[in-house]
């Protein structure tokens, strides 16, 4: 078992908290550490260990504070370090969309309707002081997946020519996502709390540090084609429609664009995943690698990305395409 980080009890003590049962919990693709406080009187609190310096809490402090000020729902601030690593927080509970709907799978459409539902209102606020999500952020993360994917297949392939297509399939969309909106990146059922309990409850947000402003459609695709969880096909669409409904959105150039940050977002998973493994030690995600690369193949059928899909039909072998882009056992 892990040690307490050092720090931790000075840190809890000057937060109020001296004296709390702290039990660690479950980690995440990072360095980042998380404890549950329970203290008579208090109540619970979650504790954030985000040490330098692999980590930085100040990106997570500067949004959850934007967030709060702005009528979502973050989880409340109590307390902060940002030097030492370390942020106490209000806690959401332990009912994650995605377990709560492992449970509850019957209310499984009105727990997405409501995410969407909150999407659309963030989306109705004015943007976050927050960096850009241009060309150069787009390309760095879809090159993710000629830096770790490919090599790990024992790929050579042409990484000029996926970058010149992926600048020819996003250059339309740049201009539709300014002023642009709040985009969350990492928008799905492991990263929304169900405070009530219920579908329809509120809905608190974590794991946002690393907010951009951008384009309308990539929190969507995180959450509709969930690297973590199945989300059918069917519900996908229906949810599209739902929120181009509660958003005030229509057209084909959107559609077009949801194909193609979702092609853009799964190219980077699909990296990411394989660097977790390679680099990280992690190989639990590689298994979630074709659920990723199913949907992306999903938008590359759109007409939106025929530069990108013309590079794949042409590195990457047909026959691991149909096996969704598994490793070998």
């Amino acid at each position: 078992m892990n040690p307490l980080p050092q720090g931790l009890a000075e840190f809890v003590a000057h937060a109020g908290w001296e004296g709390a049962d702290i039990d660690p919990l479950p980690g995440d693709a990072s360095f980042r550490r998380y404890f549950r406080l329970t203290l008579a009187g208090s109540g619970t609190a979650m504790l954030m260990h985000a040490p330098p310096p692999h980590e930085d809490p100040a990106p997570f402090l500067h949004v959850a504070h934007w967030l709060n000020a702005h009528g979502m729902r973050g989880p409340a601030i109590l307390a902060e370090d940002a030097a030492q690593g370390w942020v106490l927080t209000e806690d959401f509970g332990n009912d994650r969309m995605r377990d709560w709907l492992e449970l509850n799978p019957a209310d499984e459409r009105a727990a997405y309707e409501a995410a969407v539902e909150a999407l659309a209102a963030l989306h109705r606020v004015p943007p976050g002081p927050f960096p850009a999500y241009d060309m150069a952020v787009y390309a760095r993360e879809a090159a993710l997946l000629t830096e770790w994917y490919c090599p790990a297949q024992g790929l050579t392939v042409d990484a000029a020519g996926y970058a010149a297509a992926w600048e020819e399939t996003l250059a339309p969309l740049l201009a539709r996502q300014n002023p642009g909106v709040t985009v969350l990146r990492d928008y799905h059922a492991e990263n929304i709390m169900l405070l009530g309990g219920r579908a329809t409850a509120p809905q608190g947000l974590i794991d946002f540090q690393d907010a951009l402003v951008g384009h309308p459609a990539y929190d969507l695709v995180s959450l509709l084609q969930d690297a973590r969880r199945d989300v059918s096909e069917a519900l996908e669409a229906a949810m599209l429609t739902h929120y181009c409904t509660a958003a005030g959105v229509s057209g084909d150039d959107f559609l077009a664009d949801y194909a193609r940050l979702g092609a853009q977002r799964n190219a980077k998973i699909v990296g990411i995943f394989t660097r977790l493994d390679r680099r990280d030690g992690k190989p639990k995600y590689l298994a979630m690698i074709p659920r990723v690369w199913a949907a992306m193949e999903r938008d590359l059928a759109h007409p939106a990305l025929a530069p990108v899909a013309r590079w794949f039909d042409a590195n990457i072998p047909a026959e691991l395409r149909a096996a969704n882009g598994a490793f070998a056992a």
